[in-house]
């Protein structure tokens, strides 16, 4: 397990060059934005306009705060996205619209390269005591607006937008709400050779 905390995030400029994005993790290592097999990251969204396109990339969506946005992804109605939302899953080479409810928002980005990894992301109400399971691939839990208390081999705490990282399976998580909030809890899967 390690603790990846919200101070020592990279942020870097959206692909399209229409604002910032702030990197909270990539695989590989110092992937750039056109070979990670799987990166999460949160964007201040300050305008409407055109979503990068990201070729062979899954990606979720979900906002942290701000009144929400409505996504305009070719071939689908148009989709509000609000801080109450479910997470929201699509292609990220389809061509995609953004235009915000209320001024700006900060949503949280999950992508993954088509054919070498999966993800699932699940928003969970953050208060009393939760525990996360963990999966055979790489399990990231990220609280927003509150904190967590974080029992393990020894107690550690996670602040707001701090992330921790679990990189195989073992005993449930067992965390304490500090503060009320959400909890994101990200879980990535390498796909076999062979799917």
């Amino acid at each position: 397990m390690r603790i990846l905390r919200a101070a020592g995030y990279r942020v870097m400029p959206w692909k399209n060059g229409g604002g910032t994005t702030t990197e909270i993790a990539v695989s590989p290592h110092g992937a750039g934005l056109d070979d990670f097999d799987w990166r999460i990251s949160m964007a201040r969204v300050e305008t409407s306009g055109p979503f990068s396109g990201f070729a062979g990339i899954d990606r979720t969506l979900s906002v942290l705060e701000g009144e929400g946005i409505v996504l305009d992804i070719a071939g689908r109605p148009p989709t509000r996205l609000t801080a109450a939302s479910a997470p929201l899953s699509f292609p990220g080479d389809v061509p995609t619209g953004a235009t915000l409810i209320g001024g700006p928002i900060t949503d949280l980005n999950v992508m993954t390269r088509r054919g070498r990894m999966t993800h699932t992301v699940e928003r969970l109400s953050l208060w009393g005591e939760v525990r996360i399971e963990r999966s055979a691939g790489t399990t990231l839990i990220l609280p927003v607006g509150g904190g967590v208390k974080v029992f393990a081999d020894n107690v550690s705490r996670l602040g707001p937008f701090d992330t921790l990282l679990c990189d195989r399976t073992g005993p449930k998580l067992r965390l304490q709400a500090e503060g009320q909030g959400l909890l994101f809890v990200i879980r990535l899967h390498a796909v076999a050779a062979n799917d």
